[in-house]
């Protein structure tokens, strides 16, 4: 073989090499989160109508899809997912939550969310609980869900929630049966913002207090409704509706190391 020949064949092989490794590994790829919202959306006196805090979804819906991640929607029982009439006033909405409003796509996502129990656990690398006060009332109880999570986190994957959300961390369970959160740092809406917001006596319980009776080491903001979230090992929460931009870069940080319990 002459000289030349060798010399082209060497350049062909580098060349296959630097190719092979500058392509990514399926390991390294995005891969999919399960995003968890409440199908309930009634109080007990009041008239206007709870459900899942908007830009609660949008704001980690925006982060997750810009990162790469397939995202599926579900809730306890599936289907409609309603919207809680105050996270849609002026005060909380922004360009992108009225965009995704507008969006026939994503709204028809929404109205067909599917059901905890059809959902296979080993395709996720991630769930996250969504907020707004519906959450208390189908979140915590929800044997599907539970399943669901921590099936999640006990194959390496993040467990993650912001506001009301953390009511699905409640009942978690590690492989020893103790509480998922116990000793863990954890935030999420404190019974001082559940008095200010005008609905701690329509709630069925104070998310604060239920959390810490777990075990949790509870955290918040210095003064209430400031964004304030928590990253501990695969656990990723986030206090108040003015943190979900801070979870989801939180959630997006957990995610690229995938840390141990």
């Amino acid at each position: 073989m002459s000289l030349f020949k060798k010399l082209v064949l060497i350049a062909m092989s580098l060349t296959m090499m630097q190719t092979a490794s500058a392509a990514p590994s399926a390991a390294s790829r995005p891969g999919k989160v399960l995003v968890v919202m409440t199908n309930h959306d009634r109080y007990p006196s009041r008239q206007d109508k709870t459900g899942l805090w908007l830009t609660e979804l949008t704001h980690v819906y925006d982060a997750l899809k810009g990162a790469g991640f397939e995202v599926d929607f579900v809730s306890p029982q599936g289907g409609a997912v309603p919207l809680d009439e105050r996270s849609q006033g002026w005060l909380y909405m922004d360009v992108e939550a009225r965009a995704h409003l507008q969006d026939p796509t994503f709204m028809a996502l929404l109205h067909a969310s599917k059901a905890a129990a059809e959902v296979d656990p080993a395709a996720y690398r991630a769930i996250f609980y969504t907020g707004g006060h519906g959450t208390m009332w189908d979140f915590r109880d929800s044997a599907a869900l539970k399943r669901t999570a921590e099936a999640i986190y006990r194959q390496g994957g993040v467990v993650a929630s912001v506001c009301h959300g953390a009511a699905g961390l409640i009942n978690l369970q590690a492989e020893d049966g103790t509480p998922l959160i116990a000793g863990r740092r954890i935030t999420g809406f404190s019974n001082l913002e559940e008095t200010l917001s005008g609905v701690k006596d329509q709630v069925p319980y104070s998310l604060q207090t239920e959390l810490e009776a777990k075990g949790a080491r509870y955290e918040k903001s210095l003064l209430p409704f400031g964004s304030f979230a928590l990253i501990d090992g695969r656990i990723v929460t986030g206090q108040n509706p003015g943190s979900s931009k801070a979870v989801a870069q939180a959630l997006l940080s957990a995610l690229s190391r995938q840390e141990s319990p």
